[in-house]
């Protein structure tokens, strides 16, 4: 299930960069060099083709962050919430001791 779940969410982004990429800007965008909007523009007309481009980019975007939280939530593998604990949870504590161990030298035995 996570698999999948990593799979849909990597087509999600792909479809959400080309959504993207395709809009019209000031300058013409990408849209304007592969002849992206252009071609749709003749399909669904200009004004039809930026409503759909931007709606597109609403859904897939709102599909792909809910999509990451349920992930994370429910199917982030190896990851149990009782058994660890994160640093902001731990309030920056650490182990380590304040003040270093110095080893003891051992003083060779004299012979007399």
């Amino acid at each position: 299930m996570y698999s999948l779940l990593i799979i849909i969410a990597t087509i999600l982004a792909v479809l959400l960069v080309i959504v993207v990429l395709l809009q019209s800007s000031k300058g013409g965008g990408l849209a304007g060099t592969f002849g992206g909007a252009g071609n749709m523009g003749s399909m669904f007309g200009t004004r039809r083709t930026t409503d759909f481009l931007s709606k597109s980019t609403w859904w897939i975007g709102g599909a792909l962050a809910v999509l990451a939280v349920v992930i994370n939530l429910f199917f982030l593998p190896g990851q149990s919430s009782s058994d660890q604990r994160s640093v902001i949870q731990e309030g920056g504590r650490t182990n380590l001791p304040t003040t270093p161990i110095v080893p003891q030298q051992q003083v060779p035995p004299t012979q007399e």
